[in-house]
């Protein structure tokens, strides 16, 4: 039975405090991210307070999904990368409470946070989702004089297309200008060409004003009396200025949400489930209709598989030759049969295009509420993935604070984007299946829990930085260099005599191993990688060092204590072989670009291991003179 503890209060408390700032922090850092998309919406339309404050509020709300699940691992992982490095994780463990069991209280709460956050997604978000895309929509029709893009027709003003070349920012003016005055009916409309312009809104915000310099005016005169047998009369006009007013109402009002109401963002689980099961009943009768049309234009698809290979046999008999029909031809038959036959060819080809482009679109709004209805799971789900990651690195790296636990975040949180953007995009695009794009992130983010979690849990040394720091000193070749200090307290004397004679009997071995081995010639290729001979010589040498280092660092001569610091720290094995095991080195001599690397790396080896020789062998002679001088005065 669940009981709370005062251990689970504790945690609790430090991470809810936690929690609530990260979630402001993560809050913040999203709409700042998205309002960069906005701010040319919103920078100089005359907005008023209320309205930035609604739009402010709408998309706080539609950020709220993606904030929890950042805010749960940044809180998380500060939480209990303060309790290790304040060594309460040490005292929690101690008392012998398991990380998996400190973790209870706090999955409760973030299974709560979870399952309120599905609920958002399902209820809240979808309506901040509309409203927001209402704003923006309304927001474009705001003081069009600034929306007015270059080389592109504009048709945001009732009734009127404007293109204009080339627009300058700092003063207003247009340039090059070509404006189309639409009406109901074709034959009314007006062409208005002009050098320059500058298009204004009243001081009341309910027309636009639009000044016009050095232009033509074409517009028709067509009457009702006319017949439509009767050529169209207009009027034509030149002008050195023009002012034109055009109806527009610039106030700031709230666009219809018909055609927002489609996107399948701006709906519930329930509604997604009801409106793509529409849309595929009537796409697929679309299809069928495309099919029935298909058998008739194409009456061969009835044929039977009989009758289809004997008209195949029929249309290369002599009996039924196509060239020599054509060949019978006059000059003017072929042509209009090739025409007609383009013709026809053409379009057919025009429509299935345009039934392609249909039913593409159908795929994609059937995709899209596919898509929509699993990222409201997903999203959900990544709020207790992002717990079990960062809970237990905060345990294992034991870094609390915002340093290390916002860099960790940042990573975690960038490869969980990237996986997410890349998913969501081929899948929406039908590059990918919809289970695999969307449940990409969660397939790598989950055993990344389970093995973080499983890795804190036993005390790994998984994140050990100086673990990896030795194992990249090791493969780079590197050296710690040693340190070793007086002693305050000496126990055991060194025993000076019996290390002069090993030091003596060691510069001995050194000489003989040397000129044995010829250390700075290249190593045999054949025998480091298929004929391996461990090197004990090097290995005992080194045995016998340690334990004379260990005993003469009893000392107080400072010269003896100076110059044990100057012997160095052999490697005994990467001058002999690649690696341990005979069939990695095997494999390794078979290849020969990386057996070729291998052998130049051993022969740096080998030539280092030669210096290090001459420079023990130098210093046990330093030693020795040191030694010889303690003896004699002893005596």
């Amino acid at each position: 039975m669940f009981r709370i503890k005062k251990l689970d209060i504790f945690i609790a408390k430090q991470f809810g405090m936690l929690f609530a700032g990260t979630f402001v922090i993560s809050m913040v850092v999203l709409m700042m991210q998205s309002l960069w998309k906005y701010v040319d919406k919103l920078v100089g339309k005359g907005l008023s307070i209320d309205v930035l404050a609604e739009f402010f509020g709408y998309l706080g709300l539609m950020f709220v999904p993606q904030a929890l699940p950042l805010a749960i691992l940044l809180s998380s992982l500060i939480t209990f990368g303060n309790l290790g490095e304040s060594s309460e994780l040490t005292a929690i463990k101690a008392s012998g409470i398991s990380l998996v069991k400190s973790f209870r209280g706090l999955i409760v709460i973030i299974s709560f946070i979870t399952i309120g956050s599905f609920y958002f997604q399902n209820t809240i978000a979808p309506d901040a989702q509309k409203h927001i895309f209402q704003m923006i929509l309304s927001m474009k029709q705001k003081s069009p004089e600034l929306e007015i893009p270059e080389g592109i027709f504009y048709n945001g003003i009732p009734q009127t297309n404007l293109y204009v070349e080339r627009k300058n920012l700092e003063t207003g003016h247009l340039y090059n200008i070509m404006i189309y005055r639409m009406t109901d009916s074709y034959e009314d409309q007006a062409i208005i060409l002009a050098d320059s312009g500058m298009l204004q809104s009243t001081a009341e915000k309910k027309h636009l004003v639009l000044n016009l310099w050095n232009g033509e005016w074409f517009e028709n005169m067509r009457s009702q009396e006319l017949s439509s047998s009767a050529s169209v009369p207009y009027r034509r006009e030149s002008f050195s200025k023009k002012k034109l007013i055009l109806d527009f109402d610039s106030d700031f009002n709230l666009t219809d949400v018909a055609g927002i109401s489609n996107d399948a963002r701006t709906k519930s689980i329930s509604k997604i489930q009801h409106d793509k099961d529409s849309l595929i009943q009537v796409y697929d009768s679309v299809g069928k209709e495309y099919y029935q049309d298909a058998q008739v234009y194409y009456p061969t698809f009835k044929l039977k598989a009989n009758e289809l290979a004997q008209a195949k046999r029929m249309a290369s008999s002599e009996e039924l030759n196509l060239d020599s029909i054509y060949g019978k031809m006059s000059p003017d038959d072929r042509r209009r049969t090739i025409d007609h036959a383009l013709n026809n060819v053409q379009h057919e080809i025009s429509d299935l295009d345009f039934k392609s482009m249909i039913t593409s679109d159908a795929d994609k709004m059937i995709r899209q509420h596919d898509i929509e209805e699993i990222n409201k799971y997903t999203l959900a789900l990544t709020c207790l993935i992002f717990f079990f990651i960062g809970a237990p690195l905060g345990a294992i790296i034991r870094k609390g604070g915002l340093g290390v636990p916002i860099i960790v975040s940042v990573l975690v949180f960038i490869i969980y984007y990237i996986l997410d953007f890349t998913g969501g995009r081929m899948a929406k695009q039908g590059y990918w299946a919809i289970w695999f794009g969307r449940g990409l992130s969660p397939a790598v983010l989950i055993p990344t829990a389970i093995f973080v979690t499983y890795k804190a849990n036993n005390d790994s040394a998984v994140f050990n930085i100086d673990l990896y720091k030795n194992l990249m000193m090791r493969m780079l070749g590197l050296r710690m260099k040693r340190g070793i200090s007086s002693k305050e307290v000496i126990i055991n004397a060194p025993k000076y005599l019996e290390n002069a004679n090993l030091l003596r009997k060691m510069n001995k071995d050194i000489a003989m191993y040397a000129m044995k081995k010829k250390l700075k010639s290249p190593p045999n290729y054949i025998k480091v990688f298929f004929k391996f001979h461990p090197d004990h010589v090097i290995e005992r040498i080194n045995a016998e060092l340690e334990n004379i280092i260990e005993d003469l660092g009893n000392t107080r001569n400072k010269i003896i204590m100076g110059e044990l610091n100057n012997y160095p720290i052999l490697v005994t094995k990467a001058h002999t072989r690649p690696f341990e095991r005979q069939w990695m080195n095997i494999i390794a001599g078979v290849f020969l670009p990386v057996g070729l690397f291998l052998y130049i790396r051993m022969w740096r080896f080998r030539l280092r291991l030669n210096r290090d020789l001459q420079v023990i062998k130098a210093t046990n002679d330093s030693i020795l003179a040191e030694i010889e001088m303690i003896i004699d005065k002893q005596k």
